[in-house]
């Protein structure tokens, strides 16, 4: 649910990992010069996010380290900053994410004058990336905190909005119900299913795109509350939405509740779904692929 807008200076992030190469400097000296450089910075970008989905997370960041020094820019450098808070996140170490996105964040708090709209949504989606992370590591604590830090960030965007207030209202209750469950506090996860309800169906063109999350919100709470049955409906019904189909967390989450069940072949069978889905360079890999693969390997 938390999809942030892409920064330029980041387009290899989200590219699928080339093969490895024979390492070539992170900085070319011959002219014409400018090409060559990008293409290089983005080729370790791109085998440094393969080492990360490959579990070599120290491998990657002593490339990402390399990046962050050599940046040509402030733009470039709070990319390579945010690529390595991500290798962070396959390590599950939310502290040292967290502290790379407040780099990212004091670089989009300079782009403030220049693009407001696109600096306060890219500083609200940077803490929510962090947020999710710690989530997933299970620092619920810094998880809310920086949840709430996301949407007071995102909400500062001045008119006119390229994601409106609702938006991030729905995405901190949807946050809190997930914080909440995990907490095994049934009172306010269900209270937090309700906001989240209400506040799709007050504004129905937001909803249009943030609705096929809320059966996934439902199945998630109710898994980590114990209700086994209510977890197995919601979630598969989750991953009936087409649009849902491609997200190796949802295909987790189902598996988790399969092995909770006993239905072991099913269980291992979306474990491996969901671990081969699962190559991107974001919160969601970071979370699933080293999670997988600890699965499968006790399977």
């Amino acid at each position: 649910m938390n999809r942030v807008l892409t920064m330029a200076a980041a387009a290899t992030l989200g590219c699928a990992p080339t093969a490895q190469r024979t390492e070539a400097p992170v900085v070319a000296a011959s002219a014409p010069g400018v090409t060559q450089v990008l293409a290089t910075r983005a080729d370790s970008m791109q085998r440094a996010a393969k080492y990360d989905t490959d579990g070599e997370t120290a491998k990657a960041r002593a490339l990402y380290q390399r990046l962050v020094d050599t940046a040509p820019d402030p733009a470039t450098k709070a990319a390579a900053q945010r690529a390595m808070a991500m290798s962070y996140a396959f390590d599950a170490d939310c502290a040292n994410t967290e502290k790379l996105m407040d780099q990212v964040i004091a670089y989009w708090a300079t782009r403030e004058q220049a693009e407001p709209q696109n600096a306060f949504a890219q500083q609200g989606g940077m803490a929510n990336e962090a947020a999710r992370v710690c989530i997933d590591a299970g620092e619920l604590d810094a998880a809310e905190r920086l949840y709430r830090r996301g949407t007071a960030l995102g909400l500062r965007e001045p008119e006119p909005r390229t994601n409106p207030r609702s938006l991030w209202e729905y995405r901190l209750a949807h946050a809190l119900g997930r914080i909440a469950a995990r907490r095994g506090d049934t009172f306010s996860a269900r209270r937090q299913l309700v906001e989240a309800r209400r506040i799709l169906d007050a504004d129905p063109a937001m909803a249009r795109q943030q609705e096929r999350f809320n059966p996934y919100l439902m199945g998630y709470v109710s898994l980590y509350l114990g209700d086994l049955a209510g977890a197995e409906f919601a979630l598969t019904k989750a991953l009936a939405i087409p649009e849902n189909q491609g997200d190796p967390f949802m295909q987790m989450l189902l598996a988790s509740v399969y092995e909770k069940q006993g239905q072991r072949d099913k269980a291992k069978a979306l474990y491996q779904k969901a671990y081969d889905m699962a190559t991107n360079h974001n919160p969601t890999s970071a979370h699933v692929r080293p999670t997988a693969r600890r699965k499968l390997a006790s399977m």
